[in-house]
């Protein structure tokens, strides 16, 4: 899919397609839920229309995905452009000519290729370089881009030594981001238990709901039972809500 230059990271719009993707995993969730602790498809039909806005509330995790995947971009393309000055090149220059190179790495449509072909445009308009990097800055919503933004403007109206501060800023971009994956590999065990940590009372039930029905049946047919079964699902979300607070890493 084509990505516009001009996109805000700062904000996510969810395609159709994945609030379809989103959606069918909800109402699976929803129906599964509805039953294991209710035993009530009507509940299930009942929740459909709140299940019908929920995937609008992954907007902010996809936004989060979209930034880290624009970091680890950006970082290629500052070992490009470094290496386009190193040989001599203006940074101008550097910038255009880190076009295919970047092209063929992250494909035709990735973000910073969109970036890089925008400043190209103005750079055609005879439009300072300042703008469309500044601009950019702005709308990534990410700290080292604007840090290195305001950095790299200032030394170049200064005359300070460009393919140092692309090297350093990278340098700090790649050790962040390895720290990260590094982190991610250590913790996988981790993560995978917690998967499976979470699936474990949920399994339960539905185990107990097969081999004895009649020891659920009051929790199912009883005002107090059915406050037990919601008190427990209460529970049961808390603790996935903060397995994945803690086990969660953000670059």
């Amino acid at each position: 899919m084509k990505k516009n230059s001009s996109v805000d990271y700062r904000q996510y719009e969810i395609s159709l397609g994945e609030y379809l993707y989103i959606l069918v995993k909800i109402l699976g969730i929803l129906l599964a839920f509805s039953y294991a602790f209710y035993h009530s498809f009507l509940l299930f039909f009942i929740l459909i229309p709140f299940g019908l806005l929920i995937p609008f509330f992954f907007r902010q995790t996809l936004r989060k995905k979209r930034q880290e995947l624009l970091l680890i971009q950006f970082k290629e393309m500052l070992s490009i452009l470094n290496s386009f000055l190193s040989a001599g090149y203006s940074i101008e220059n550097a910038l255009i000519a880190a076009i295919p190179d970047l092209s063929a790495l992250l494909g035709e449509n990735s973000y910073m290729v969109e970036e890089l072909k925008q400043v190209k445009r103005s750079l055609a308009m005879n439009r300072p370089l300042e703008e469309p990097l500044s601009n950019f800055a702005l709308r990534s919503g990410l700290d080292d881009i604007h840090n290195f933004s305001e950095i790299f403007l200032v030394a170049k109206r200064s005359g300070g030594e460009l393919s140092e501060i692309i090297q350093h800023s990278s340098s700090i971009i790649h050790d962040k981001l390895s720290i990260h994956e590094e982190i991610l590999t250590l913790s996988a065990a981790k993560r995978f238990e917690q998967k499976i940590m979470n699936c474990i009372p949920f399994f339960i039930i539905l185990y107990l709901n097969a081999s004895s029905p009649d020891f659920f049946h009051i929790l199912y047919h009883s005002i107090m039972g059915r406050i037990v079964m919601t008190v427990a699902l209460f529970i049961y979300l808390l603790a996935i809500y903060l397995s994945q607070k803690i086990i969660n890493i953000p670059i």
